[in-house]
């Protein structure tokens, strides 16, 4: 979004230092600032101001500061108290600007993905712009509200929270119309007391949404399809009940789902690229979504028959052995391991292993892994553990070497918590 530094100066409450410019869009990142955006210096474990020459080399317009800096007196500036604040007052303004639809979409599991897949369905026929990956935190979805074009008309950004009021304080800079919620699971339970206060957190999408929007409810998990009673918004819900309802479902030799939606606006069928039984319901989430901006529903179909999924989701990588590697590195809880090993058990494969490592903020990680291993133990799975013992079963020092042997008729998932950083091994399986 284009915008003039003395505008920006007076939306967030800042000193223009230096010439008016203009910019188009930010970024707290100098290896993707792109040129001719707002540099935005987050105070963190590093401090962003040590990074203002590196932003300027990429081409920035102008940068945000809250403390000296040698670079006011040959560039302009804009002087706040606190950038990552100044950040959220700056989408904040920008958002108060866009006529764009706000989507937001939240929930323990699969939000990333549904963001993808509801971008996908409605860019068939509107001007569309979504978060990159998952920035869906207090730094990178106001960084999306600026990156959108001006004459962008669906606007899908996700919302993560690491507790309560989190979701609230990003709903009020992005006033979102249509509000998702994918599903509440054991995901950050360490810092809300338990499920019941996850499902608070994410009930506070639903919460924030006008009378005037919709909340798209999963119909198929108890604790989302109860938040209909926290919102003076229309509620439209979607899974195999609801109103935007999943038939006939089948997966093929990837476990990638084909199915029939009946929805309000008509019945089509749907062919997904990405694989797991659960992306049908993401998808679903993603047609109610498109049903309510207005998209033709064989339009939103056909979008979901090409779309891709934000990386170390679900992605499937044939090694030349023959074998299959199942990348799901970015998260993990026991909700989403259960999706996953339940996607494995799908595919068409003699012998399908788990490289598993850590879940990470767990109210109860003993029981929670316990859960995850019990669960691999009868499909028949063979989990192979990294970095943890949570899981009641030695774990191993050289997961390649543990696998053996790979080729045609083998599946391996290899999935833990971002904080684990398992997609090492991932690299390791498809490099070697």
């Amino acid at each position: 979004m284009k915008m003039l530094a003395s505008e920006a100066a007076v939306g967030i409450g800042g000193r223009l230092l230096g010439p008016d410019v203009e910019f188009d869009g930010a970024s707290f990142d100098t290896r993707s600032l792109a040129p001719g955006q707002l540099f935005v210096p987050i105070v963190a474990e590093r401090n962003g101001h040590e990074f203002i020459g590196n932003a300027y080399a990429a081409g920035a317009a102008l940068h945000l500061t809250s403390e000296p800096d040698d670079f006011r007196r040959d560039h302009t500036s804009i002087e706040v108290a606190d950038t990552a604040a100044a950040l959220m007052a700056l989408a904040a303004t920008a958002r108060r600007r866009s006529s764009a639809r706000v989507v937001g979409v939240t929930g323990s599991v699969g939000k990333t993905s549904t963001k993808d897949l509801i971008a996908a369905a409605c860019e068939t026929q509107l001007r569309t712009a979504a978060n990159e990956r998952s920035f869906n935190n207090e730094q990178g979805m106001p960084i999306t509200i600026l990156n959108a074009s001006d004459d962008t008309e669906v606007l899908v950004l996700e919302m993560g929270m690491r507790g309560f009021g989190e979701i609230s304080s990003l709903c009020e800079v992005a006033r979102p119309e249509i509000g998702v919620v994918t599903a509440v699971g054991h995901s950050h339970t360490e810092r809300v007391g338990g499920i019941e206060g996850v499902a608070r957190a994410k009930r506070e999408l639903v919460e924030a949404l006008p009378k005037s929007g919709t909340a798209v409810l999963n119909a198929d998990d108890q604790r989302v399809a109860a938040m209909s009673r926290y919102t003076g918004a229309s509620v439209l819900t979607y899974g195999t009940t609801g109103d935007v309802r999943i038939l006939d479902l089948e997966l093929d030799s990837l476990a990638r789902a084909r199915f029939t939606v009946q929805t309000p606006w008509g019945t089509t069928r749907v062919e997904l690229a990405v694989s797991g039984e659960h992306m049908a319901t993401n998808a679903a989430g993603a047609i109610a979504v498109a049903g309510a901006l207005g998209v033709e529903l064989d339009a939103a179909a056909a979008g979901l028959a090409t779309a891709g999924i934000s990386g170390m989701r679900m992605a499937i990588d044939e090694l030349a052995s023959g074998a299959v590697v199942v990348d799901d590195t970015y998260n993990a809880n026991p909700t989403s391991m259960a999706a996953a090993l339940d996607a494995v058990i799908a595919m068409h494969a003699d012998r399908r292993f788990a490289v598993l490592g850590e879940m990470g903020e767990l109210d109860d990680p003993g029981a929670g892994h316990r859960e995850v291993a019990r669960r691999a133990e009868a499909l028949g799975v063979e989990l192979i553990a990294v970095g943890t013992d949570l899981y009641g079963v030695r774990p191993t020092d050289d997961p390649i070497a543990a696998l053996g042997d790979l080729g045609p008729g083998d599946v391996v998932l290899v999935k833990a918590s971002r904080s684990a950083g398992l997609e090492r091994i991932v690299a390791e399986l498809t490099n070697g």
